[in-house]
């Protein structure tokens, strides 16, 4: 997990890019590989509470809980497991799942992708914050390289070769500068 410091560098206000992901209220949403939480309190806030989180790794839940807290908001369910078993984790479907600066580093993209489509509603959104592919050398923060490594990184273009054979359409792409964009796919009825 990267420092605090350079997500506040990259993103100083995350519930505005959330926000132009197309996350709004009265959404029920999921937090997918949440990490220490940077995405988890603002999108939490924006819809109420009414979100999930999971991650892979116990120590990021607890300290995404830290970091929701003190934001003065909470969470539905936090769940720590696999996220392609989220889909018999959650009750409810789902308008909206972000998945934020991970979906290059997982193993099965395609499967997770048919567990992302199981818990939406149909038009549900899926919405991927990824690394532009550039090389690592380029995408300094706080004077230094960071990011995944130059060969993980993918392409809008890829990413929607992955995501819209899994019954979803490409709606938008948005720019994150300096080093981002969020592609926000519909899930096909």
């Amino acid at each position: 997990m990267p420092d605090r410091d350079w997500w506040e560098v990259l993103w100083p206000a995350p519930k505005v890019t959330v926000q132009g992901l197309g996350v709004t209220s009265g959404m029920t949403v999921l937090d997918l590989c949440c990490g220490d939480g940077y995405f988890t309190a603002p999108l939490a806030k924006i819809v109420s509470g009414k979100a999930y989180a999971l991650d892979l790794d116990p120590l990021m839940i607890e300290q995404a809980k830290i970091e929701v807290g003190q934001q003065g908001t909470s969470i539905l369910n936090w769940i720590c497991a696999d996220a392609r078993n989220a889909a018999r984790l959650i009750a409810e479907p789902l308008d909206y799942v972000l998945m934020a600066n991970t979906f290059h580093g997982v193993p099965d993209q395609s499967g997770l992708v048919e567990a992302v489509r199981t818990m939406l509603k149909p038009r549900g959104l899926f919405g991927i914050i990824n690394w532009h592919p550039v090389p690592r050398e380029q995408t300094i923060v706080l004077e230094r390289p960071r990011g995944p490594k130059t060969e993980m990184r993918m392409s809008a273009e890829q990413v929607k070769t992955i995501v819209e054979p899994g019954g979803f359409r490409l709606v938008k792409i948005v720019e994150l500068p300096p080093y981002h964009y969020g592609a926000v796919f519909e899930r096909l009825v």
